[in-house]
């Protein structure tokens, strides 16, 4: 499973351009000045532990979705472990990858290769372990095929996005935004070791969540990514046309998590936390879209207020997903 949500912290005062001198990215402190309990906590902040809180929340609501009540708990900690390791490769990897320009951006000043408190050959070895011990225990636990979903999520986020969508076109996060869907497939097959329609649903709502999701917080930061020739859409196109894209995918979504109920997999309780979530959603979507038509700028654009309401929104989502079986 791998990066759906980002994390939010805003740029800062310059913070990152300290960074610009050093030689060799990731050898700014020498092995006696890294701490023990440090250098644990760095490994630890390399697997984007936030990031990967989203990603179980819609992992596991889907496994009481395919089981239609409560799943094996000892299937449920063992498909999370394994969801954890493999995101959290697939991060380390990430990190591994954009040193380079992670050392120029406010917003990533402090990531771990960044300070020197981990090496770049230790985040290399430390990515690949996790990636190759979260494949195996998949397979040897839960089932090959949620196995080989995972591995193909971490691959596509590290080498599809990282390597060559991110700093090419800025549809980067629509297509790249795929790993993170993987999740909801990964939590139905663990259950099933099949796939049906209902979570290839909920990977159609992830998939249209993603760009709105990140755009917002891409419009806060434009000027780190532009600062590095990352072409996010914010960077090559003005707020209003960011927007109206953002209105445009917001639609989409909140539609396609409604098809659940008709089609059987859900009931009334899911629904109406559909449509009162989606609701709010496109209000505030619409909201953002009529400040950039009036040109408003700076903090009153208030991007970041659908970005939080995003987490929000697919939170109760997929809590919604989990309650549901109980009440029909």
């Amino acid at each position: 499973m791998c990066v759906t949500a980002v994390e939010s912290r805003p740029a800062g005062g310059g913070t990152a351009h300290a960074f610009r001198a050093v030689g060799e990215l990731g050898t700014s402190q020498s092995p006696a000045h890294r701490p023990f309990g440090a250098r644990v906590m760095a490994f630890v902040a390399l697997t984007k532990p936030r990031i990967i809180e989203l990603l179980l929340i819609t992992t596991v609501p889907v496994m009481f979705l395919a089981q239609q009540g409560v799943p094996d708990l000892r299937l449920v900690l063992l498909t999370c472990v394994g969801g954890y390791l493999s995101a959290g490769g697939a991060n380390a990897l990430n990190m591994y990858i954009d040193r380079d320009i992670d050392a120029l951006m406010d917003r990533t000043s402090q990531r771990p290769l960044v300070t020197g408190m981990v090496s770049p050959r230790e985040c290399l070895a430390f990515g690949i372990t996790l990636a190759v011990v979260s494949t195996l225990l998949f397979g040897l636990t839960v089932n090959w095929l949620s196995a080989w979903l995972a591995l193909g999520a971490l691959l596509f986020y590290v080498v599809v996005y990282t390597m060559i969508l991110k700093r090419r076109t800025s549809q980067n996060i629509v297509w790249g935004g795929i790993a993170g869907c993987m999740p909801v497939l990964i939590g139905w097959t663990a259950v099933t070791n099949s796939l049906a329609w209902a979570p290839v649903i909920l990977f159609m709502v992830i998939f249209f969540w993603t760009p709105p999701h990140y755009w917002p917080l891409s419009m806060k930061v434009k000027d780190d990514y532009a600062r590095v020739g990352v072409p996010m859409l914010p960077v090559i196109a003005g707020n209003k046309a960011v927007a109206k894209q953002i209105v445009i995918y917001s639609w989409v979504m909140v539609a396609v998590s409604l098809l659940l109920t008709p089609l059987g997999y859900t009931g009334w309780f899911y629904l109406l936390v559909a449509l009162a979530a989606g609701g709010w959603w496109l209000w505030e979507a619409h909201a953002l879209q009529n400040r950039a038509k009036a040109e408003v700028t700076g903090a009153k654009l208030k991007e970041m207020r659908l970005f939080h309401w995003s987490i929000t929104y697919v939170s109760l989502l997929f809590v919604a997903v989990a309650v549901d079986p109980f009440l029909r």
